[in-house]
């Protein structure tokens, strides 16, 4: 069976893979998200997919984007690519390597990779999220992936957790992605999240727990999976800060035994996620 191309578009870097149709990378590389402009930059990622396929025979291609993004996925413009604003990836993509492609928010791909071959099979109610340089989250519901109106269901790091706190990209004050990101521990403290105390990985695990229980309290939501750099470099400290924070907000019977997570996939959660976006668009058309 041909297998997929899937790509991975991070604030850090831009990584492409071939996948099998049952999940598993065949080969894959990354690059990372630097250049003068947008144009450069899609150049860039292009070269990158075309020595990839050299010699391959591939059905079709799998993106999973930082957001937001435009309905279904015509332009992205992800907060932490600024060279990248309403930007048309999807069809620059498609008509460059002549290839149908398929595009939807990084979390979002997680969500759906993770209930494909990951700690998610067979569930019908859960959250994933990203915890990395930002934050961001897909939700599936009912069995189905939730998309909202324009695709953008799940931004969870927009969520507001701490009122008054820093500003955050998208303008407002106090979003999680602004007070537990890599990013946002990198600008409050001048050192990458790698190098973050254990008192910074636990405040960070307050807030993603924090908002964790919005979301699992409004959806009847009973699992959750938390992937991303961040997330899984912070480890065992993060998550067992994200679970006594979520359990003190979720004291209603449907959400008092709520489970939380590590993402099976780990660090393949993003390229296997961008390849289930591409089985995912087959299933709806």
């Amino acid at each position: 069976m041909k297998e997929i191309l899937a790509v991975d578009i991070g604030a850090t870097k831009l990584a492409v893979a071939l996948v099998t149709q049952k999940g598993v990378i065949k080969k894959r590389s990354s690059i990372p998200t630097s250049a003068n402009d947008g144009d450069e930059l899609f150049q860039k990622l292009l070269l990158q997919a075309k020595e990839l396929l050299e010699g391959e025979a591939v059905e079709g291609c799998g993106v999973g984007s930082a957001g937001p993004m435009a309905k279904s996925g015509a332009e992205i413009s992800p907060l932490n690519i600024p060279h990248w604003r309403n930007f048309e990836l999807r069809s620059k993509l498609s008509e460059s390597l002549g290839l149908p492609v398929a595009l939807d928010n990084d979390a979002k791909a997680i969500a759906l990779g993770e209930g494909w071959v990951g700690a998610a099979i067979e569930k019908d109610n859960y959250l994933a999220m990203v915890v990395s340089t930002g934050i961001g989250g897909g939700l599936v519901v009912n069995g189905r992936l939730l998309d909202g109106e324009t695709g953008n269901a799940g931004h969870i790091g927009h969520i507001n957790v701490d009122p008054g706190g820093p500003l955050c990209e998208c303008g407002s004050n106090g979003c999680l992605e602004a007070v537990a990101s890599g990013g946002a521990i990198e600008k409050a403290t001048g050192l990458p999240a790698t190098e973050a105390t254990e008192q910074l990985k636990m405040e960070s695990g307050f807030f993603v727990g924090k908002a964790i229980s919005i979301v699992v309290n409004l959806l009847d939501i009973p699992f959750v999976l938390l992937g991303g750099s961040v997330a899984l470099g912070f480890g065992s400290t993060f998550l067992n800060e994200v679970r006594s924070t979520a359990a003190r907000f979720c004291g209603l019977d449907f959400t008092k035994d709520l489970k939380i997570e590590f993402a099976a996939l780990g660090d393949d959660a993003p390229l296997v996620g961008a390849a289930a976006v591409w089985l995912n668009s087959k299933e709806k058309s």
